[in-house]
């Protein structure tokens, strides 16, 4: 275990640990890089998929937002924290669970989070193709090779380290906030009231708990960074030792302000623009919202945008998601009692995730959606109801008690288990 925390502390710059002070630029580099991973493809679909159940369920969603992000991740984060220094989320489950729920915990997370990987594997040689072909017209390259090349690309990038990566997402994000806001300030001519002629009638308070029910899942999984928290805390408790989890709690609630406000506005531009019926037809037609609204407005620039705005969401949420997914293989090698040097551990990890990301995005399988709604359970119960069972059972967690925030978040975290689970079953 030394040698996987010795890997742990070589990804980050050694130094002694910093006192709170003033925010400093490793702290906005965070605050973007937690956004990155969150805010990626999943946003081009919540205007189609929050505002299908009309106005009031979109408005009380939108109330819940933030409380809901903010409160689960700040749990996970006091849970990595509560561990020994340079211990992962996998290393701190083993530590106050034991082995053997340590090693099911590890497995559960990297079967959650890997499929994600190569959803967006699948997504980006999609993306970059279709763009190459349609509006670029040039003849996109064999699937195979265009595939290799992009992973490849991603790759190098996670080569030169966590910090690179974080970085490398935080300079991703500032491209993506000016496009969504673009988008979201073009359409205000547009707004033509939309979902509001939804807002009229009040549904029935059976129908309306039973559209939040379905909904809240979506809502949570827009906003998900779950898989890079655990890089973030172990990083932070590096620098500021003691004060890690005061300083974290800000640059979450930095975050999330910064998520909620962006896609929010972004989501109802949208759904001020489009009606019911509107939004209705793109779910028909699988379609992310702006490939809906180029269609809509026959727009030569929304139609250029779009795939490339595709593009740098789906980039950085796959390196977000890496993170998390090489740090479970990782566990997974090391909790199997094999024991490579840190380097050999880190390329064996990318080797496996070259080939197997390369395969699929090469064959583009359609199951992909199945296997991404299927770890959504595992997702929730790691980010909502781990971290709380840790609070009441663990004494380095004593301290996090009594608070109301522990009931919603589990609350919450128990409707979107049960609401995933009845979608698949349905």
């Amino acid at each position: 275990m030394n040698d996987q925390a010795n890997s742990v502390e070589e990804r980050f710059e050694t130094s002694v640990p910093a006192t709170l002070g003033q925010w400093s630029r490793h702290d906005t580099t965070w605050m973007l890089g937690l956004f990155g991973t969150a805010i990626g493809a999943g946003t081009l679909f919540l205007p189609i998929n929050a505002g299908l159940g009309g106005f009031w369920p979109l408005l009380i969603l939108a109330l819940l937002a933030f409380p809901m992000t903010f409160y689960a991740h700040r749990g996970l984060t006091r849970f990595v924290l509560s561990g020994r220094d340079g211990a992962d989320i996998t290393e701190v489950v083993e530590e106050h669970f034991g082995i053997k729920a340590g090693a099911l915990i590890t497995l559960l997370y990297f079967f959650a989070i890997f499929p994600i990987l190569l959803i967006y594997s699948v997504a980006l040689t999609n993306t970059v193709g279709s763009f190459l072909e349609h509006q670029l017209h040039i003849q996109p390259p064999p699937r195979a090779v265009l595939s290799l090349i992009l992973i490849l690309g991603l790759l190098a990038v996670v080569r030169c380290g966590e910090q690179v990566i974080v970085k490398a997402m935080s300079l991703m994000v500032y491209p993506f906030i000016v496009a969504l806001l673009f988008l979201a300030v073009f359409l205000i001519p547009h707004w033509n009231g939309g979902i509001l002629i939804t807002a009229s009638t009040v549904p029935e308070p059976s129908a309306l708990l039973h559209t939040l029910w379905l909904a809240i899942p979506v809502m949570v999984f827009s906003f998900n960074h779950s898989p890079i928290i655990s890089a973030f805390a172990v990083d932070q408790k590096r620098r500021y030792g003691a004060n890690a989890e005061e300083r974290s709690s800000q640059v979450l609630s930095r975050a999330h302000v910064l998520m909620v406000v962006m896609v929010l506005f972004f989501v109802f531009s949208c759904v001020l623009t489009l009606s019911p019926a509107q939004l209705v037809e793109a779910k028909a037609q699988n379609l992310s919202i702006l490939s809906y609204l180029a269609n809509h407005f026959s727009n030569p620039t929304i139609a250029f945008a779009a795939p490339l705005i595709a593009f740098v969401a789906i980039s950085k949420s796959f390196l977000g998601h890496y993170i998390g997914a090489s740090e479970g293989l990782k566990g997974l090698i090391v909790k199997s009692g094999r024991r490579p040097a840190p380097k050999t551990l880190d390329r064996l990890t990318a080797l496996f995730m070259l080939v197997v990301c390369w395969i699929v995005a090469t064959l583009n399988p359609s199951i992909l959606g199945m296997i991404e709604t299927l770890g959504g359970p595992v997702i929730a119960a790691i980010l909502f109801l781990m971290p709380m069972y840790a609070i009441r059972k663990v004494p380095a967690m004593a301290r996090y008690r009594g608070q109301a925030s522990n009931v919603f978040v589990v609350m919450v975290g128990l409707v979107a288990i049960t609401a995933l689970v009845y979608s698949l079953l349905a």
